[in-house]
């Protein structure tokens, strides 16, 4: 079984964690903080960052996993999507060791790695084949998974993401980057009945955010001055209601259609309590077996880099080393 060195750096986190014979070793994340005051991650200043990061993230990985690279089997790293600056940096750190240590190199592609992070509690994990809703700030799909590697996207935005959703409507409200996390906690004290937003009616399994935030502006801009302190709580609630009500519509709409009743989450948004409770609760009213991972697995995070690669390693999907990332690859 391998002992696998992965790195994540698609955005503005740099990450390393070590996977031994399919086990969980080690999972740091050096989290960049100076993009706050700008209201949104500045891609020039992600990428020196991760140069200053990369070295000691990994040094400290290895370490917490008691492991050295003489003990690596082969090399990991995030190939797509991302920002560009960001990717190349964690790629060519990849590349480069690889070199130096004559190890092979395994390319992950990014979503797929959130998808499997629900496989890396062996205990908790789904069986096959199961639906996961996976959730971001930049992506939003249903991904129907036969196998570790045969994944197929089956329902997915159209425009905007919930995770944009959440952030943008944070911004509408006045609320500091990252407003995700903020509409999150203060939806927890507020109603979530108290204002109705535009759903858009999607055909299929596909979703749409683009209208609700238009319906979330527009409200907001005929109120009149202080309207959003004083109703602060219970439009977070309502706003987080109305994106989660629009993801499980489209969740229990694919368990319908392709009887699977195996159902996960996945990605950054996935650590919001709203949703949590929300497919928890579904799956109990349909009976769905549903699986959700530790919040240091939903966010961007090298632990889902490492246990895809596993499984690629076992199938011997290797990249060779001019091998380029890719911003907006495919699946």
């Amino acid at each position: 079984m391998p002992n696998i060195l992965a790195i994540e750096s698609s955005c503005d986190d740099t990450a390393a964690a070590v996977c031994i014979n399919g086990r969980m070793a080690s999972n740091y994340i050096a989290t960049q903080d100076v993009h706050r005051k700008y209201g949104g991650v500045v891609p020039e200043m992600a990428s020196r960052a991760h140069l200053q990061n990369m070295v000691p993230v990994v040094d400290v990985a290895l370490k917490t996993a008691n492991c050295s690279l003489a003990q690596i089997d082969a090399i990991a790293f995030t190939q797509a999507p991302g920002l560009i600056g960001s990717l190349l940096v964690g790629a060519q750190f990849a590349k480069s060791l690889a070199l130096a240590l004559h190890k092979p190199l395994i390319a992950v592609h990014h979503m797929q790695a959130h998808v499997l992070a629900n496989l890396i509690d062996a205990e908790q994990a789904p069986s096959f084949p199961f639906l996961c809703l996976t959730v971001s700030g930049g992506h939003t799909q249903i991904v129907m998974a036969n196998s570790p590697l045969d994944l197929t996207v089956i329902g997915e935005t159209i425009d905007d993401a919930a995770g944009e959703a959440f952030d943008k409507s944070a911004k509408m409200l006045g609320l500091p980057y990252p407003g995700g996390p903020l509409i999150d906690s203060y939806a927890q004290k507020g109603n979530p009945l108290a204002f109705k937003f535009a759903q858009p009616q999607i055909s299929d399994l596909n979703f749409s955010f683009s209208g609700l935030k238009t319906s979330i502006l527009y409200f907001l801009q005929k109120q009149e001055p202080g309207f959003i302190a004083e109703n602060l709580n219970d439009l977070c609630a309502s706003i987080q209601y109305t994106i989660i009500e629009i993801l499980m519509k489209k969740l229990k709409k694919a368990v319908l259609q392709t009887g699977i009743r195996q159902v996960c989450i996945a990605g950054g948004v996935s650590a919001n309590s709203g949703l949590r409770s929300a497919i928890t609760d579904m799956g109990v009213r349909h009976k769905w077996k549903v699986t959700i991972p530790k919040f240091e697995y939903c966010t961007d995070n090298a632990a889902m880099i490492a246990i895809t690669a596993h499984y690629k390693y076992l199938a011997g999907e290797f990249a060779n080393l001019d091998i380029s990332p890719s911003a907006k690859a495919t699946w």
